[in-house]
This record gives structure tokens, sequence and C-alpha cells, in this order.
């Protein structure tokens, strides 16, 4: 029975560190490939069922459904989405990986071809593509959390190649441009996009609060049950929701105009690549770290004004 609690949860633990450690990443063509292929997926679904949309509100107008038959719809729909949007990304990302140059090019194809035959069509009226900046932003942010959820979930098997997983020191994979995409995302639909200059703390406070739970709850089940986890990402305790909840409070503390939120984002960007050439990188990428909790984080915390910089651009 001794030995049995003296077992470890994970005995594992230093093989799948190794699997995802020492990464060098994929090239930016890539890279550029597959962030190509994510959005016309998402794209091509989005016009084809706005067109069965269009089709089944003149029917409802003539006759109203019944809420069995809505449910049947909105089920079809789902299982369509699976078909034609989760399954081609996580195809593309997977046992397709050799091909994504082809299939980028392929869909950049159809997609143009869709493009000229709707544009073709005489009675499509530009008004109807004015008040869909919402659905492509909606869109967007889908993209995002889907090629995140599916990348997390596959980086652990062999069959995801290693280069789209997060690079350890230099270079880049497709899993390092999600963390940017996912603060882009968020800041897309700011109160700052809103123009909304002014916020109560207790409001603040609760939109920040669930990434703080988030942050918590990862950190105490990760620990609980001995999950690896890669030190040199982000540090000891923490992880992308803290950094999403401290560029949150970042904002709220630093009010900044809508107008300038775009040259200050800028201007803390370049300030943080000076700082990263004049020593801050030596630090980061060095196996030197305090028993303090900004030097058991190190990474974490400071790539907080990365991230801070790219929200106020987005």
């Amino acid at each position: 029975m001794e030995g049995l609690l003296d077992r470890p949860l994970n005995p594992n633990k230093l093989l799948k560190e190794q699997f995802v450690s020492n990464l060098t990443g994929s090239s930016l063509l890539e890279i550029a490939a597959l962030s190509t292929i994510v959005p016309v997926v998402v794209v091509l679904r989005k016009w084809s069922s706005r067109d069965n949309i269009r089709r089944d509100s003149v029917k409802k107008n003539d006759d109203a459904l019944a809420d069995h038959k809505d449910g049947v719809y909105y089920f079809s729909a789902l299982v369509i989405d699976c078909l034609t949007v989760v399954l081609p990304i996580l195809l593309i990302f997977t046992i397709l990986a050799e091909w994504a140059y082809i299939c980028a090019i392929s869909l950049v194809v159809v997609i143009s071809i869709y493009i000229l035959l709707k544009r073709s069509q005489s009675h499509l009226k530009a008004q109807q593509h004015l008040p869909s900046l919402r659905a492509d932003i909606s869109s967007y942010r889908v993209s995002v959390v889907l090629v995140t959820c599916l990348s997390i979930l596959a980086v652990d098997f062999k069959i995801f190649p290693r280069r789209y997983a997060k690079a350890e020191t230099y270079g880049s994979g497709i899993m390092d441009l999600g963390v940017g995409s996912f603060v882009v995302a968020n800041a897309l639909v700011s109160r700052q996009a809103r123009n909304i200059t002014s916020m109560r703390w207790k409001a603040a406070l609760r939109s920040i609060s669930p990434l703080g739970f988030l942050g918590f709850a990862r950190l105490i089940s990760t620990s609980g049950v001995d999950y690896q986890v890669h030190v040199g990402e982000y540090g000891v305790h923490w992880n992308f929701f803290f950094t999403l909840a401290a560029v949150s409070i970042l904002t709220s503390i630093i009010r900044i105009h809508p107008k300038y939120c775009g040259i200050v984002g800028m201007l803390v960007l370049a300030g943080y690549q000076v700082w990263l050439n004049f020593g801050l990188n030596e630090y980061l990428t060095s196996d030197e770290r305090s028993a303090d909790i900004i030097g058991q984080n190190k990474e974490g915390v400071y790539s907080i004004f990365g991230y801070w910089g790219m929200y106020l651009i987005g």
C-alpha cells in the first residue's frame, strides 16, 4: 500500500515534457499557408450557410416552422459545421500537414472563383455586405478558438507535426501565432474597440475575475494530477489565463483613449523590443531563476508587456 502511495501520478511526466521541448518551429511561409486555410474554410462555410438562411427565411415568412423542426435544423447545421470546418482543419493540422501549401492555394482559388461568381450576379447589392463587420469579427474569433482547441488537444500526439508546436527559444510555430491571435481577438471586442472610455472598477473586476479563476483552476489541477508543464513557456506557476488577466488589469489601470491605442501599442512593442535587445532576452532564455514569484515566472510576467502592446494595436 505504501508503494502505491509513493508512486507518482504521472510516471511519464519527464518524457512528455521532452516531447514538447527543444522545438525550433516552422517556416513563416508554412505558417502563412495554415493561417490562410483556416479563415478561408470558415468564410466558405459562412457564405454557404448565409445563402441557406436566406432561402429558409423566405419559407418562414410564408409558414412558421415548428420548434422541433428548428431543433433539427440547428443540429444539422452543427453536424455540417463539424464536417466542413472542424474536420478539414483537423486533417490539415495532422495527416495532411505535408499538403498545406497545395490546400492553401486550392482554397484561395475556390474562394476567388466564388467571389467572381457572386459579383457577376446583378441582384447582389453592395448594401448587403455593409453590416457584416460584426459577423466577420465573430468568424475570426471562432477560427482562433477552433485552432487553439485543436492544437492544444493534438500537440501531445505524434500525429501532430512537431514543427507546429511552440518553439523553445527562437523560431515560430502555428501555436506561437495562436496566443497572439487570442489577445488580438479579445482586443477586437474590448471596450476600447467599442469607444467606451470609462469603466467602473467593479465592472472591470467582474470581467477579469473569470480569467483569474481559470488561471488558478489550471494551476491547481495541473499540480494536483502532476501534469507535465513546460517551465520555459510561462514559468513555474504562470499560465496564459494569468497573462490575459494581467493585460486586462493594465488596460484598466492605464486608460488610453481608443484614438491613441494603436500609437501607444506600437511604442510599447518598440520599447519592449529594445529592452529585449539590451539584456532582457539573455535573462529570459537563461536558466537563472530566483526564489521570488517574479523570478519563478519570469517568462510569463515579462511577456505581459508584449501582449499588452498587441492588445492595444488590436
